[in-house]
């Protein structure tokens, strides 16, 4: 492989220049079978260009920038495999360029082979990094206020306390980069060069689409978030609906948005577990959008009997939730960024165990549709938006919570681009005996125009 290297900048002392020289040779091992090619700039402005391809090559479509020593050290001697991702957080890592395709060196460093010599060597250069100074600030209460409480059982208090840690971050900070009608969950495109305006508001009447609302109807909306569909619902269906959620700063901007749409008669929401919900035969139809990964693998028999009690008999239950390739929720990387930085209590399970648990539970399927695409398009959209508002972020959050937001966003719309999870819509009807309470086909899902307010 064929490197070049180039020293701008000012003199470094000699004690830095040999940590530059061991850092540039460790890399250089590291990344000689990286395929592709990207450029890295080290703290005292040493360039390399790494990977595969030659010098003649196209410009790297993205550059590393390594603030440190330390950083270079960890990659061979830290335990934790999360510590690039802490790095970027803190500002020791930054990435110019190409974003999405900076992120695929996750993939070549998780097959990263060396021999035992090549080991020895990467350990024995990496031991003679060091920092001028170790303790760089923000490395101690920052990365601490970054990471979720750990959830084991998910108990109410849990899902209470990992539900806040996500989504009362700021509600200015989320209507920066969601829709108009912050919506946070996965949009629908009709056509792929939709806007996310379109997508949001196409997804919604999908979802009413096919829970059959109409009015009179009483629709519980399980996480209803800041209130998008319960208000949608009501303005173009005419139910009476209802919405609960664990987030207080939802909860407020939910009331004002139902008061500004004079909904108030029609719409309610509240601060409370779905658990919580008392009655039976209460709803006609329930939706759960976004909220089914939060619940945990091992409660949802209790989920599914929850809705199952409050829906009247034949109601209809939309279950709208993201979905792993692999049974079970393994402690791979992927699962311990998300537990650790976005989502404490995130599990996922493959859909066929979803729907078992479904029929388990006396509920009877009756659609299924795959939407893994569509949340590609709305990640990126996302993310596009969220860097575009990087200055007015930093007014409502940290640097280091805007840097998790746009790395969480971005790795997750990769991996829904390569399968590795993915999101379905599943509807159920509670079952009884008799014929089932759905069209004998879908073409109530496809309306030719649009619904105007009634």
């Amino acid at each position: 492989m064929k490197t070049s290297t180039v020293v701008v900048g000012e003199l470094v002392s000699p004690f830095c220049a040999a940590g530059v020289d061991d850092a540039s040779d460790l890399l250089k091992r590291l990344f000689r079978s990286f395929n592709g090619s990207f450029a890295l700039r080290l703290w005292n402005g040493t360039a390399l260009r790494l990977g595969k391809a030659g010098p003649d090559q196209p410009d790297p479509p993205f550059t590393l920038v390594f603030r440190n020593p330390c950083v270079v050290r960890s990659m061979v001697l830290g335990r934790d495999r999360l510590r690039l991702a802490e790095a970027y957080f803190r500002g020791d890592i930054d990435i110019e360029g190409d974003f999405f395709a900076a992120l695929s060196l996750k993939d070549h460093l998780n097959s990263i082979r060396l021999s035992f010599s090549e080991r020895l060597g990467a350990v024995f250069s990496a031991f003679l990094l060091r920092a001028p100074d170790e303790a760089r600030p923000g490395s101690g209460s920052q990365r601490s206020s970054l990471h979720g409480r750990a959830v084991k059982a998910h108990s109410k208090t849990e899902n209470r306390d990992a539900i806040q840690f996500h989504y009362d971050v700021s509600n200015e900070f989320y209507a920066l980069w969601l829709d108009e009608a912050m919506v946070y969950s996965c949009a629908y495109f009709e056509q792929p060069g939709d806007d996310l305006e379109q997508a949001q508001q196409a997804k919604l009447d999908h979802i009413c689409r096919k829970l059959l609302l109409k009015p009179g109807d009483r629709f519980l909306d399980i996480g209803c978030g800041w209130g998008a569909l319960v208000i949608h619902a009501a303005q173009h269906y005419g139910v009476q609906a209802h919405g609960v959620t664990l987030s207080q700063q939802q909860l407020e901007i939910a009331h004002q948005r139902i008061a500004l749409a004079g909904l108030e008669d029609r719409v309610t929401v509240e601060l409370r577990d779905y658990r919580d919900l008392q009655g039976e035969s209460v709803f006609d139809k329930v939706a759960s959008v976004g909220m089914f990964e939060h619940v945990g693998l091992k409660n949802l028999a209790v989920y599914y009997s929850t809705v199952n009690r409050l829906l009247k008999p034949q109601g209809l239950f939309l279950n709208h939730g993201i979905t792993h390739d692999v049974e079970g929720w393994s402690k791979t990387s992927s699962a311990e960024f998300i537990n650790r930085y976005v989502f404490p209590d995130g599990q996922l399970d493959t859909v066929s165990n979803i729907q078992r648990g479904m029929e388990r539970a006396r509920f009877e399927i009756t659609d299924v549709e795959g939407l893994r695409p569509h949340y590609a398009l709305t990640l990126r959209h996302w993310v596009s938006r969220l860097e575009q508002h990087h200055e007015q972020a930093l007014q409502y959050v940290s640097e280091s919570t805007y840097r998790v937001w746009r790395l969480y966003m971005a790795a997750c719309a990769l991996e829904f681009e390569s399968g590795e999870i993915g999101i379905y819509q599943v509807v159920a009807s509670k079952r009884v005996s008799g014929s089932a309470s759905v069209p004998l086909t879908r073409r109530h899902l496809y309306p030719p125009l649009r619904l105007a307010p009634i």
